[in-house]
């Protein structure tokens, strides 16, 4: 796997910093709002006209967080006949001597396809540190603000296309680290609901076109003593945003988010599910020139009756990345489309009093499949308790810089913040060898 490698920082920001007032994403909605009636598309936002950039080839990201700290005994990792397993009984996979959760067969039948990371490990124990972390590979501070592995990608490889976003997140977003101290046009857009797609952007009926561009020629004339006190490369690209929206209001570019367009078996293929259509969007997306796509899944903090709520959360997973995984390959799509599965930390190896597992960072598992990765591999593991890594360790910012080398990325390149600071991409761990092709 090929590397730039770099020791000299790069600036990433060479033009004056504007004052924080003037965030081009609330600039557009507050616009928008008050000058056409209608709230535009946040992937206007998020996004400028990089169109030097746009048809970009390289690796592209499905990105699935695991939200809450899904547990590895009794997923990944299970240790059946010790007091760790619980009631979750273990199932043999395609990967000799390897079982999995038997929540998870589909998965387990494709285990050839996976480079599955037993030792992975942390300090972090609370949700909202651990889940930046393993977003930004860097610890969370009041200082400054990482970028998500997302936009980091966006940033060093660019859009593919000219028209859609980057980078979706298909979740609700909360706490998520974004773009961090790179450029706001590596931002993420986000979507919801996959079912509901990307909303707001239809001109409603009420409006007809002449009044639409009455307002955006009042628009225009309101923002020009603004646009020249405050000229410069960010308000060209805020200018270039109000154009993209209006022309893309409607656009068929914006199909790409309409999973209602795909035949019922493919959707049923990944299930019925808020993860399943989740990652049916991504893989649309991806398939029509967006760079990454995050699809969160929540709710794997189960304190309490975890034999009684993992089987069926567990199963939504198991169909949903079993069905990514066979439709991106049965598309050609695997040789160049990194999925990754991730999580914040485990779960404990002892059965709380509530027949629940508490908060385990001392050891998890985590996923990577695709574009970059050899597949049928197993790196690292547990003890025979599943309580700590037992050989292999792996942290968190080598798990990030192998997805890193994986897509190509210049992992060893530093980057300087506007703090002066400088940054890695992948948090300048150590990529792991023995899962990169």
């Amino acid at each position: 796997m090929s590397a730039t490698h770099c020791s000299a920082p790069a600036s990433l920001h060479a033009t004056p910093r504007q004052p924080r007032s003037l965030s081009r994403r609330d600039l557009l909605g507050t616009a928008a709002r008050a000058a056409f009636g209608v709230g535009l598309c946040p992937a206007f936002a998020a996004r400028l006209a990089a169109t030097e950039a746009a048809g970009k080839g390289g690796v592209n990201v499905i990105y699935l967080m695991m939200r809450g700290a899904m547990s590895h005994l009794d997923t990944f990792d299970p240790k059946p006949g010790s007091e760790s397993q619980g009631e979750t009984e273990a199932i043999a996979t395609k990967t000799p001597g390897i079982r999995f959760g038997s929540t998870l067969p589909r998965l387990a039948g494709m285990s050839e396809r996976l480079a599955v990371i037993r030792s992975m490990t942390t300090e972090t124990a609370d949700h909202q540190q651990g889940t930046y972390l393993m977003r930004t590979a860097y610890p969370q501070i009041n200082s400054i603000q990482h970028p998500s592995f997302g936009s980091w990608l966006l940033h060093a490889a660019g859009p593919r296309s000219r028209e859609l976003p980057g980078f979706v997140l298909v979740g609700n977003g909360n706490e998520h680290p974004g773009p961090g101290f790179l450029d706001p046009k590596v931002t993420p857009v986000p979507v919801a609901d996959p079912e509901s797609g990307l909303e707001n952007t239809v001109r409603p009926a009420y409006l007809s076109q002449q009044n639409f561009e009455r307002r955006l020629s009042l628009a225009d004339r309101i923002d020009r003593d603004f646009r020249l006190r405050y000229a410069g490369p960010q308000i060209a690209a805020y200018d270039q945003l109000y154009k993209d929206a209006v022309r893309l209001l409607g656009s068929v570019d914006l199909e790409a988010f309409d999973i209602a367009r795909e035949k019922e078996k493919t959707r049923e293929q990944y299930g019925l599910s808020r993860i399943g259509q989740g990652c049916l969007l991504a893989r649309r997306l991806v398939e029509a020139g967006v760079r990454c796509v995050e699809v969160e899944f929540g709710n794997w903090d189960m304190h309490r009756d975890i034999f009684d709520e993992l089987p069926g959360h567990a199963g939504q997973l198991d169909a949903a990345l079993a069905g990514l995984l066979d439709d991106l390959d049965s598309r050609g799509m695997l040789d160049t489309t990194l999925v990754v599965l991730a999580t914040e930390f485990g779960r404990s190896p002892g059965i709380n009093d509530n027949a629940g597992r508490d908060h385990h960072p001392a050891v998890f598992s985590c996923l990577l499949a695709g574009a970059g990765i050899k597949p049928g591999v197993v790196h690292g593991a547990s003890d025979e308790r599943g309580h700590s890594p037992d050989r292999d360790a792996v942290s968190v910012a080598d798990f990030n810089t192998t997805i890193a080398a994986a897509c190509g990325l210049p992992y060893e390149k530093e980057f300087e913040a506007p703090n002066g600071r400088p940054f890695k991409i992948g948090g300048g761990g150590t990529p792991i060898a023995a899962v990169l092709a």
